[in-house]
């Protein structure tokens, strides 16, 4: 048990996924690893390859020197080759070798949350490249539960297994991704001055979010209703993180997506919808 009670669940939510993962991959195929998931250009195999890399850098484990290829079509950045060694290096391990440094890899991940002494505002260091060189201890624990619930949903989705949709990896990935809609609406959509976007969710996680716009332009988010907003957006949660996630473009799920008000700024949000890098 970590020392701190209000990380706990952060913790938990991230065993349940990472556990939840183990069970899908054990069983694969050889041939099943390389089917292709949403998240661009990465099948199973680089998913599984990704989430290892990630918590071996939080374990101390140096990172792997390593040149990638030149013809990696999705590497367009700085950011995603940095996040591409991880996944590259190991990309001829065959099924069983990907499987055991999973389970050895969440075996000494958990000794050393069970283990953690900080606190929750203890800086502590990041290990994706868009973030600060150090963050607290709290939100670096958040994003990992949300970083593994997002993959296990990659990683279901492309095996046809569906599930853990209303988990407490779910409940976290809400909370993450909630935060992201200001920039989404605000910034990214161009939202107007004194508008409101009201966004209700259906499905197995259900909220309503309300982003305001003041006169500024500054954009906030709260689960209060708006009278009258601007623009609505109605979807089910499962469309509403794979939106937000960068796995699939409104116009491919737009069955699934109901509008109302504003229907210009309506699309401009759909089409600027994600806030994952």
């Amino acid at each position: 048990m970590i020392d701190h009670p209000s990380l706990q669940p952060y913790v938990d939510a991230w065993t349940q996924s990472m556990e939840a993962i183990s069970e899908l991959i054990t069983p694969l195929a050889e041939g099943e690893w390389n089917r292709a998931t949403e998240c661009p250009g990465w099948s199973v195999r680089d998913v599984v390859s990704h989430i290892i890399g990630l918590e071996c850098e939080l374990l101390g484990d140096p990172r792997p020197i390593h040149s990638l290829p030149r013809d990696i079509y999705h590497v367009r950045d700085e950011q995603s080759r940095h996040m591409e060694v991880q996944v590259d290096v190991r990309r001829h391990h065959t099924g069983p070798e990907m499987t055991s440094e999973f389970e050895y890899t969440l075996i000494r991940r958990s000794r050393q949350l069970r283990n953690e002494k900080r606190g929750p505002e203890d800086e502590v260091a990041s290990v994706v490249p868009w973030e600060p060189k150090t963050v607290p201890l709290e939100r670096q624990l958040m994003l990992r539960a949300f970083d593994v619930w997002v993959h296990e949903q990659d990683v279901r989705r492309a095996l046809g297994k569906p599930g853990n949709l209303d988990s407490a990896g779910a409940h976290v990935a809400r909370d993450v991704l909630s935060s992201g809609l200001p920039k989404v609406v605000a910034k990214k959509a161009g939202a107007p001055p004194n508008s409101a976007v009201v966004f209700d969710i259906g499905g197995p996680v259900e909220f309503m979010r309300t982003v305001r716009v003041d006169k500024d332009g500054r954009g906030t988010v709260d689960g209060s209703p708006s009278l009258g907003p601007t623009a609505a957006l109605a979807l089910d949660w499962e469309t509403y993180s794979r939106l937000a996630c960068g796995r699939v473009r409104a116009d491919a799920v737009a069955d699934r997506i109901k509008t109302e008000g504003d229907t210009d700024l309506a699309a401009a949000i759909l089409d600027a919808f994600a806030v994952t890098p």
